[in-house]
């Protein structure tokens, strides 16, 4: 469920709290006297996508950052994984992985090597055969060996994603994670994440890739002047109809009625 303000449309029935990774309500957040996120109200269970659509500078990246407790918000409560997040951000960080605008990539390592200073910093198993089979997962093993900065973009995003497969994060967060992709690589992408939710993850992706953020969401949800001004599920409206709705709410300034 996300749902800010009374324009907005609104999930009535959100998901058990047993099978809650996410609860947020009423996040807010100001840079002196200027919002960049206002009223946002956010839950998410096990196994559920949601994709945040907007243009530049409507909030998205300020919400993934204090959903991955990076930034603290102004005012409003936050739990992951059933624990106060903004009381505890250290006690929840091992149920989170987040794969932002920049990779986290050391380019003088080679692909193993990034992965073992990974999995020390995670605490995680960092035997040969774990990271191989990582490397593997995203078929990048036959250049485990390889420095990091004579990979493409794409290569990068999947030794990014590796690093997922290193922890036990209940909850993936992405901001765009589609750029600089082709189409080969955002089809990839696209097959990871569906996995990533069949295992059990949950999923937060901004972008303002419309048709790359479809293909993994349950749910959509436009932010506009950090507001979220539409959330639905992607059943319930075809493409055509979003894509109207995001040309208006992302890039005008109407609100869903």
């Amino acid at each position: 469920m996300i749902a800010t303000g009374p324009d907005a449309v609104r999930e009535r029935t959100p998901p058990p709290a047993s099978d809650l990774v996410v609860e947020a309500a009423h996040l807010r957040k100001t840079y002196g006297p200027t919002p960049a996120l206002e009223d946002v109200s956010l839950s998410l269970g096990r196994g559920a996508g949601l994709t945040l659509l907007g243009s530049n500078g409507t909030g998205k990246t300020t919400l993934l950052r204090i959903l991955g407790t990076l930034l603290r918000p102004t005012s409003g409560s936050l739990r992951i994984a059933g624990r106060d997040a903004l009381k505890e951000p250290s006690a929840v960080r091992g149920a989170i992985d987040m794969v932002g605008h920049g990779t986290w990539i050391y380019e003088d390592l080679t692909a193993i090597e990034n992965l073992r200073f990974w999995s020390a910093m995670g605490g995680h198993d960092a035997t040969r055969p774990r990271l191989l089979g990582a490397l593997e997962s995203v078929e990048l093993d036959t250049v485990a060996e390889r420095r990091a900065r004579t990979f493409s973009a794409g290569m990068k995003r999947r030794l990014a994603l590796a690093r997922v497969l290193l922890g036990r994060g209940r909850l993936l967060l992405l901001d765009e994670p589609f750029t600089g992709l082709d189409r080969a690589g955002r089809k990839w992408l696209g097959e990871f994440l569906m996995s990533f939710k069949a295992r059990g993850g949950a999923l937060v992706v901004a972008t303002h890739s419309f048709d790359a953020g479809l293909g993994v969401a349950d749910r959509v949800a436009i932010l506009a002047g950090g507001r979220i001004a539409l959330d639905r599920p992607t059943a319930a409206l075809g493409h055509d109809e979003l894509r109207r709705l995001y040309d208006d709410l992302a890039l005008g300034s109407g609100s869903a009625s």
